[in-house]
Formats: structure tokens, sequence, C-alpha cells
């Protein structure tokens, strides 16, 4: 598929949609999230011609009755996972670069909205620099949710901003929350536990 000659519209209709807690590779499909507070750094290696994203609510795991839950959500696993998955696909290391958005203040209740956002933006960059992986490009913070369109063979990303509204805050908000609770529900009887390590 040739996306060079597409309309960001059309590359927005070829998209894999990228929801909060996961993350993706592809050499070709498009890949596009939406975000609020949350983050999404697109990884590619311009050399494999190979590229993915992941999309995050939280810089970092806290200790407690939902480590699961917390872990998929987190910043540390999300760049972890697709670090090591693009390792896997050929990307090197020493090649790969970042573009990065989000961290946008959606709902402001009491600060809190703001500081998910600035902790998470920090949590970014620290990470990048910290594994040697130059931040070509980013969008941070502001009082915008994000639309983000990645084309991961050439490395080209696209960031709409978006004034935020009540209707779409409430459909981040609610994007959130879902994946948040089928995260909290049980595995069926029987059905054994992943253990990461």
């Amino acid at each position: 598929m040739d996306t060079c000659q597409l309309s960001t519209q059309e590359i927005e209709r070829l998209a894999r949609v990228i929801h909060p807690g996961a993350w993706a590779i592809e050499a070709e499909r498009p890949l596009a999230t939406l975000l609020g507070s949350c983050i999404a750094v697109c990884l590619f290696d311009p050399q494999a011609r190979v590229g993915g994203i992941n999309h995050f609510m939280l810089p970092n795991i806290r200790r407690g009755s939902n480590d699961d839950v917390d872990t998929l959500l987190s910043g540390a696993y999300a760049m972890e996972s697709l670090l090591n998955a693009l390792l896997l696909r050929g990307a090197k290391k020493v090649r790969l670069q970042a573009k990065a958005f989000g961290g946008g203040t959606i709902i402001n209740t009491e600060g809190q909205a703001m500081s998910i956002g600035v902790r998470n933006a920090e949590f970014t960059k620290e990470w990048l620099a910290r594994e040697g992986i130059p931040l070509l490009a980013a969008d941070f913070l502001g009082p915008w949710t994000r639309k983000v369109l990645f084309l991961p063979a050439s490395g080209d990303a696209f960031c709409r901003r978006m004034v935020t509204n009540m209707a779409t805050a409430e459909t981040i908000a609610r994007e959130e929350r879902s994946y948040a609770e089928t995260l909290l529900r049980k595995p069926p009887a029987g059905e054994r536990k992943i253990e990461l390590f």
C-alpha cells in the first residue's frame, strides 16, 4: 500500500486504531489513536521500514491490588513492550527514532488532569533519553485532545489538535474507563494467568 499519495482522511480511514493500554506494530498499514492526558509514542526504524505506536495512561506502575491493570496502562510497560516487539521484527535499537504526542488537559478536576499529562510527558522524554532514542518531533501538553496518525514504514506522523469540548472529553474518558474496566474483570475459572517477567 502506497500511503505517500493518500490524504490524511484516507489514511485515517485505513488506519488500525490503538486504544488505551495497547500497542501495535505494522510495516505498511497506518496506525491511529485519540489522546487526552495519555501519551502515544511512535517508534520506527527507517532502514528496516517498520514501526509501531503505543498508548499509555500512566507513567509508572503503582503497587497495589490492581497490579495487572496498572502494568498494562503504564508507560514503562508500553515502552518496553513496543521496543522489544520492534527488535523482534528486525529493527535495530541504534536506528530507532521517536515521535511522541499527548499529555493534554481534557478535564481539569482540582489540577489532577494536568499533572497526569505533565508526568506522562516527562516520563516519555526521560525514557527515550535513557534508551538513547532521539525524539524527532513532539507535541505535548495544552488544552487539547489529539488525533494521531502514524505511517510506520516512513515514520511520518500527523497530529491534529482539537479543542476539548464536553462531548470529546466524555468520549475519551468513556473509552479509557471502558478499557480499565475490562482489565479489572477476573478471568473465567480454569483460565491460566500469565505472569510477566
